[in-house]
């Protein structure tokens, strides 16, 4: 893969903006051109997050376009089906399994959809469901998630496990980067519980 398009997907909270920034340096440190383009509108209230992230040789916008994106990020289940339209045919989803109940959730007037897993399934080609939040948990640091979910996406994108873990030590303070180390790698193992990596 010379080139390509990640739309990352998640909630107000869920650190859906640093994972963009991570991904984007490892990029720009590994020679390609890379644009990007966050939507948080309504973040801090637990409103969605977007990112468009696109990588090449030379890259003039940073908007992808529906049906475009060849890797959909998402930090929480139902936002994976929210914005599955933007994957391209053959695209990948990686989707923590995390439920977070939206507003009208909460107040009682709609349930959280039961069939989740099987409209992914049925509206793209590659499905890997990952428990990232259970991993940021076992280090002790639930602010780890969006990283591990970064080490569960990394096996679809043409980089090498260190230009993600470079991008860490150039982008977070010394006092929580062994941790977040720690939650990338066991993201890195998530994928491959259920059957498969790239």
């Amino acid at each position: 893969m010379t080139s390509g398009n990640i739309f990352l997907a998640g909630v107000g909270g869920q650190g859906t903006l640093l994972a963009s920034e991570l991904l984007s340096e490892a990029f720009l440190h590994s020679g390609y051109d890379v644009k990007k383009s966050d939507v948080h509108g309504m973040a801090q209230r637990g409103g969605a997050v977007t990112t468009h992230i696109r990588f090449g040789a030379r890259v003039y916008s940073p908007l992808i376009e529906a049906g475009t994106a060849d890797l959909l990020i998402a930090f929480e289940k139902m936002e994976a089906l929210r914005f599955v339209h933007f994957l391209a045919p053959g695209g990948v989803v990686v989707a923590n399994t995390q439920e977070i109940q939206p507003p009208s959730v909460l107040r009682g007037i709609e349930p959280y959809p039961a069939d989740v897993e099987a409209r992914l399934r049925a509206a793209a080609g590659r499905v890997y469901l990952v428990d990232a939040l259970s991993a940021a948990l076992a280090l002790k640091e639930v602010r780890a998630v969006n990283v591990a979910l970064v080490g569960a996406a990394s096996h679809f994108l043409p980089l090498p496990a260190e230009a993600y873990e470079d991008a860490l030590r150039l982008r977070l303070p010394p006092k929580i980067l062994d941790v977040n180390l720690a939650a990338f790698r066991a993201g890195r193992e998530l994928p491959a519980s259920q059957g498969g990596t790239a």
